[in-house]
């Protein structure tokens, strides 16, 4: 699982500092837009080099998550002020197969205009 290190990385690196960290990082704004996503993320989702700046990310890019127990989860901890992580379960459901990942969404306090989704991997059957 993520330690309190690499969620406070998460909180503040950009750019190639993303890139180097051991798991996803997606950086979304309140529409979902996508701001940053790191290499880690990129190869495990299939994206190659592909550029998906600016592309939504729960319509676009991860159409599994434009659901309430994702996009909906996210849009209620934008609009909360009681945390400033929410930690979750989720499979994403991939044409290469299911895969079981924990999701944590992390904000820098009092933004609520966007906030980091940070994602680790395992196999659906562990």
């Amino acid at each position: 699982m993520f330690s309190a290190g690499d969620l406070d990385k998460a909180r503040t690196l950009t750019g190639e500092d993303l890139d180097r960290l051991p798991f996803g990082v997606i950086v979304v704004d309140r529409k979902g837009t996508i701001l940053e996503y790191n290499a880690y993320e990129r190869s495990m989702a299939g994206m190659g080099a592909r550029n998906v700046t600016g592309l939504n990310f729960f319509h676009d890019l991860a159409p599994c998550t434009a659901i309430k127990d994702f996009e909906g989860r996210f849009e209620a901890f934008l609009d909360s002020d009681e945390t400033s992580i929410e930690p979750f379960q989720f499979v994403f459901a991939f044409a290469r197969g299911a895969q079981r990942v924990a999701v944590i969404f992390v904000r820098l306090s009092n933004n609520s205009d966007r906030a980091t989704i940070c994602v680790q991997r395992s196999d659906v059957g562990e």
